[in-house]
């Protein structure tokens, strides 16, 4: 049995890889509803694990400013997990009355998912290995961001103390 185990997660694994851009992948929203990335074809996509008990949670504002200012032009979506010292414990319904109470957030919110280790979400295991600007390899904390092109492909990562209406952030726009 685990022989088979082992086997599917090497498949798994090769299939993820194999993609060359993001959307071939979906994502369950804070509400459990399929999005596909598809759908954004032509935009830019900033991706951001979030977590509700980080020194770096006041980024949810800037995180909404950004989809405010720029929404024309990207999109943002924030993927909270719960890997970094437990400061994501909540449900998706706290997550979600949470972000809104206290940051306004209107951006997209996925359900919570794993960014790291041996549960990590196919989406953060294809994100964490692709070739880009600035670094490739696993997240190191919440909030790190991941800017995706107009054509699926990842273009810049950046680390949690870079705030999202950065002027390196901006000037990808």
């Amino acid at each position: 049995m685990k022989t088979i185990l082992s086997l599917i997660f090497t498949l798994l694994t090769v299939i993820t890889f194999a993609q060359k851009d993001i959307y071939a992948f979906s994502f369950n929203d804070i509400n459990k509803q399929t999005v596909s990335f598809e759908q954004f074809k032509g935009k830019k996509i900033l991706i951001v694990n979030t977590a509700s008990k980080c020194g770096y949670t006041s980024q949810y504002k800037e995180l909404q400013e950004l989809h405010t200012e720029y929404g024309d032009k990207i999109v943002v979506i924030g993927f909270p997990a719960n890997n970094f010292g437990k400061q994501e414990p909540g449900s998706e319904t706290e997550i979600a009355t949470f972000c809104k109470k206290n940051y306004g957030v209107t951006f997209l919110m996925a359900s919570k998912i794993s960014v790291k280790g041996k549960n990590i979400n196919p989406l953060y295991e294809w994100l964490t290995h692709q070739k880009n600007k600035s670094f490739t390899g696993p997240i190191h904390w919440n909030f790190e961001k991941i800017l995706i092109d107009e054509n699926g492909k990842v273009k810049k990562r950046y680390r949690s103390k870079t705030k999202p209406t950065s002027v390196d952030i901006i000037n990808e726009l």
